[in-house]
């Protein structure tokens, strides 16, 4: 875990006592299942904090959206913005504002880097794809053909998770063709499409490597009654219930785990420690365990703990 703090600056526990903080926390996309689970992750520990509101907002997958909900939050002089990019580059100079505003800001799955100011919580997305990339190694069989979904262009976590992909398994492993690769923006509708023309035009995939679980079960969908894909071998990131069912099932081979729990409890405590002036920055990651059928039933019981299951 990486951690870094800056200027520590105590208050007194008199003050700490009568302040009360808004935070605006800017989604994604609610329609993206590790969105939704991260947003009401946040809103459920949050209740942990008296000192701290959180108000949710939905990017809906939109640049522009996005952008203009930032620009609504700075104008309602929110304590702090919370942002979960859709398109990092995109959000940058929107998060810039937020700092040049005097609000504190947090960006958050995935980090937007360089904004001096700025706060992050976030994981490795290169080594979240690195660690499934390297059981592939061995799993996929060999002069396989494997198709790709990556999420949206300029997004931090696609790409990295992508050059995972080509540094940790297809450089190692030449003998494998990708026969389809398609930017499918994290949606389990778009994956779902481009898997349905893959299988028309290959009569052998022996693997689906995504870059979230999302899309990962958009393609899974589509050929869960065909014969000729029952040993395909499937592979992502995020560990959602969805995820951890279709590995308990044999379905999906594997996944890393990015816990929106232990995102959110990140979050909150940053937030709470920037709001009352605590610290002037942070940056933090969480860890990213790999979730197969060896450990499926621990992940899986995590999530009905916490009734997302």
């Amino acid at each position: 875990m990486v951690l870094v703090f800056a200027l520590v600056i105590t208050m007194s526990s008199s003050v700490m006592a009568q302040e009360k903080y808004e935070v605006a926390y800017i989604a994604r996309a609610q329609g993206d299942s590790f969105a939704a689970w991260l947003a009401n992750s946040i809103v459920n520990e949050a209740e942990n904090y008296e000192n701290i509101n959180v108000e949710v907002f939905d990017g809906q997958g939109s640049d522009s959206k996005q952008n203009s909900l930032i620009e609504n939050a700075i104008t309602n002089e929110y304590d702090l913005i919370i942002i979960q990019p859709n398109n990092g580059e995109a959000q940058r100079p929107y998060a810039e504002q937020v700092v040049e505003a005097g609000i504190e800001l947090i960006t958050t799955n995935a980090r937007i880097e360089g904004i001096e100011g700025g706060s992050s919580v976030d994981a490795d997305p290169y080594a979240q794809a690195a660690v499934v990339a390297e059981r592939a190694v061995e799993q996929v069989p060999e002069n396989a053909n494997v198709v790709v979904l990556t999420g949206p262009p300029g997004n931090f976590h696609s790409s990295e998770r992508r050059k995972a992909w080509e540094a940790e398994f297809f450089e190692k492993r030449p003998d494998v063709t990708i026969v389809g690769e398609q930017i499918a923006n994290w949606n389990k509708d778009e994956a779902m499409r481009y898997m349905e023309d893959w299988v028309i035009a290959n009569d052998r995939i022996d693997a689906i490597i995504s870059m979230n679980d999302n899309m990962a079960a958009g393609a899974l969908e589509v050929v869960k009654d065909d014969p000729k894909f029952n040993d395909i071998l499937a592979y992502g990131v995020d560990g959602t219930a969805e995820a951890c069912l279709l590995i308990k099932d044999g379905l999906m081979t594997a996944t890393t785990m990015q816990s929106a729990y232990a995102l959110a409890d990140k979050l909150l405590w940053a937030s709470d420690l920037l709001l009352r002036d605590e610290v002037i920055e942070i940056h933090t990651n969480i860890g990213n365990p790999v979730v197969d059928q060896s450990n499926v039933d621990k992940y899986i019981e995590m999530h009905e703990e916490a009734g997302n299951l």
